[in-house]
């Protein structure tokens, strides 16, 4: 999965960007205060992808 396609699902379920990092950019959710690292890399792995949703949604 591409990575603007994990960004644009999370962030329209009410996710923020928390900081960038190197390797890895922090979401948030405030609603239920679960962060999840978000790898820079453009193609994401499915199954980390879905993962990744799951948690912050």
């Amino acid at each position: 999965m591409k990575r603007k396609d994990v960004i644009k699902k999370i962030t329209s379920n009410g996710c923020v960007l928390l900081r960038r990092g190197r390797r890895h950019d922090l979401y948030v959710n405030p609603a239920t205060k679960k962060k999840q690292p978000l790898p820079r890399h453009n193609e994401i792995d499915d199954g980390l992808a879905k993962h990744i949703i799951k948690e912050l949604t």
